[in-house]
């Protein structure tokens, strides 16, 4: 459009029913734009909030385990670390020692050491174990994912069992005559 003075910028944004926007105010002419500031604004606000929703905040979200915990319920444990990892959530595995445990933390580098072969799929370590008072501790951080999932080879099929004939399964299922 060119260098205008400001009666006749504000002149053309009115004919035109929008509005002059000051762009560059500190450039030498001053920089204007002509443009309904409604629906830029608008246009905006719908941007951030696009953006918004598709962002993820990481919590911090903790896993309490014994040193003496049964299968099951370590399977329950790992599995709940397992969906926060998942769910990009980073995860603090805590084993809480009690009485006589402490002089055995090595059963707790164990279960720790346990956890990681577990969640090596989905989570790595972010701070390895370590004693924090009565409490081990180990902090996972979802593993980063880059495009598309690694693709996993198929095992190798098994040969099929040979197959009975239908005469030889009837002779199987009924007791050989008597003589």
């Amino acid at each position: 459009m060119g260098i205008l003075n400001i009666k006749d910028a504000l002149t053309y944004a009115q004919e035109r029913a929008l509005d002059l926007v000051e762009v560059s105010p500190t450039a030498k002419p001053p920089v204007c734009r002509v443009m309904d500031f409604g629906k830029f604004k608008y246009e905006q606000n719908k941007k951030l909030q696009k953006a918004r929703r598709k962002q993820h905040v990481t919590h911090l979200k903790e896993v309490k385990l014994r040193p003496k915990i049964e299968e099951h319920d370590y399977t329950f444990k790992v599995n709940n670390g397992r969906r926060f990892l998942e769910l990009h959530d980073k995860v603090k595995f805590t084993v809480t020692f009690r009485g006589r445990e402490l002089a055995h933390p090595e059963a707790g580098v164990r279960l720790l050491e346990k956890v990681i072969r577990d969640l090596e799929g989905v989570g790595q370590v972010e701070i390895p174990a370590r004693m924090e008072g009565r409490s081990m501790v180990l902090l996972m951080v979802p593993r980063p994912t880059t495009g598309k999932a690694p693709e996993k080879k198929p095992a190798a099929a098994a040969p099929a069992p040979p197959k009975k004939s239908v005469a030889s399964a009837a002779s199987a299922a009924s007791p050989p005559p008597k003589p």
